[in-house]
């Protein structure tokens, strides 16, 4: 959902960067897990909004710098519960990652390692032998995704 970018003030402030859009909405999740190397804890968002260019919160617990620069570089996560569902033929972002992806002729191009948002239309990063670049636009590119199979079918040619 984003992650800890920063500090502000003294106070434990904390700058985020967010991965939802708009990117405030991340401020609507009440309960965030953030990760700090194998440690994963819930922090409760007491407070938050847009301070200047940066979107900046509270959590309960950090109270000074000190604690708050602990959480630089942490990523942020919420519960599936506390998400609303997706709507048809739509999909978070997490879900699409780790399927096996295949063209319509059944060739394995390999797994999706992540998406990258471009501002035209998301790109997935498909490796297998090699990297590929494949834009997720359904029903141009995107044929049939099945999370319960776990794979995607996608129109591209494997030499790209």
């Amino acid at each position: 959902m984003g992650e800890i970018a920063g500090v502000r003030g003294v106070r434990g402030e904390l700058k985020v960067h967010s991965w939802t859009r708009p990117r405030e909405n991340l401020l609507d999740y009440p309960v965030w897990t953030l990760q700090h190397g194998d440690d994963a804890r819930d922090w409760r968002v007491t407070g938050g909004g847009w301070q200047g260019r940066h979107l900046v919160v509270r959590l309960k617990g950090i109270d000074d710098r000190d604690a708050a620069e602990a959480l630089v570089g942490c990523p942020i996560r919420v519960a599936r519960s506390q998400m609303p569902p997706a709507g048809p033929d739509e999909f978070y972002w997490y879900e699409l990652e780790g399927l096996a992806v295949e063209n319509r002729d059944g060739t394995s191009l390999g797994r999706v390692a992540g998406l990258i948002e471009t501002g035209a239309n998301d790109v997935m990063r498909v490796v297998g032998d090699r990297e590929r670049l494949i834009p997720y636009t359904p029903g141009v590119h995107i044929d049939r995704i099945d999370l319960d199979d776990g794979r995607m079918v996608v129109d591209w040619d494997p030499e790209f």
